[in-house]
């Protein structure tokens, strides 16, 4: 499940309706946070029976994200983060990773849940020298987000910027263009820019994945997992960065981690570079 959000919707914030589950909730009951209700822990719970290991699998999602950012910053010298469905804040945000390596990173986290936003603006502080801003735009509508005047106050929209789309993608099905929606951001972005991804798969084991997006599903969240191949389309256009499209655990980890463990998290990771 996400580490953000895509049940996004057009128009302004949408109203804050707790009685159903929502995507950004339910990862931050996995992650042991508070900002939940109880359709969030109900559905949560669902899910891990189906999936037993799914707390340990949201925090090496996250875990991916701040080695991900961290190497965009020091390595790749990208200084401007588009946090596409950030989820509820907690440890690790993208402009606390990317600040702590430049302090003039500057960040926009777009989200249209009113909770998200709530929290974000409350509780994430730039650096003096940096700077955040938070926009309430629709994925399904790249436009809105292209075309927000928060984006071309806070970027300067003729360097590279990344993409941030961890654990979002999944939830959008085939019949909303993901491949197109991420394809029209990327072709907006100037070149030496970067798209992070992950997705949820079945490819480790179908069954508990399909049962868990069955009860997603039935929850009133779409919800697709995607094969190894599907979700390396998404970086069409781009140029991989090693190790490729990996199982999160396996992309560039702090320490060595042993093969069989790396598929104990069920999302592919990668990074890719626009030409």
């Amino acid at each position: 499940m996400p580490d953000g959000h895509a049940q996004v919707r057009a128009g302004s914030s949408t109203k804050l309706d707790t009685s159903l589950p929502h995507e950004a909730r339910v990862y931050d009951y996995w992650l042991g946070g508070k900002d939940n209700y109880p359709a969030d822990r109900a559905l949560g719970d669902t899910v891990a029976m189906h999936i037993p290991g799914i707390r340990d699998m949201a925090r090496a999602n996250r875990a991916f994200l701040g080695r991900a950012v961290r190497h965009l910053a020091c390595e790749a010298g990208i200084d401007q983060f588009l946090d596409i469905g950030p989820g509820l804040p907690t440890a690790g945000n993208t402009h606390e990773v990317a600040q702590h390596t430049d302090p003039a990173a500057r960040v926009v986290y777009v989200d249209n849940d009113p909770l998200v936003l709530a929290h974000a603006r409350a509780l994430m502080a730039s650096t003096p020298q940096g700077r955040i801003a938070f926009l309430d735009a629709d994925l399904r509508d790249p436009s809105a987000i292209l075309d927000a005047p928060a984006l071309a106050d806070t970027f300067d929209q003729d360097r590279p910027i990344a993409i941030l789309l961890v654990a979002v993608m999944m939830f959008f099905r085939d019949s909303d263009d993901p491949y197109g929606v991420v394809g029209r951001l990327l072709d907006a972005a100037p070149s030496g820019s970067y798209l992070v991804l992950t997705h949820f798969t079945g490819d480790f084991d179908p069954r508990p994945m399909a049962r868990a997006a069955a009860a997603a599903q039935q929850a009133g969240i779409a919800f697709q997992p995607r094969s190894h191949a599907e979700t390396e389309s998404f970086f069409a256009g781009t140029e991989l960065v090693e190790p490729g499209i990996v199982p999160v655990d396996a992309w560039r980890p702090d320490t060595d981690v042993a093969p069989a463990a790396t598929r104990s998290a069920w999302y592919l990771a990668g990074v890719g570079r626009k030409p």
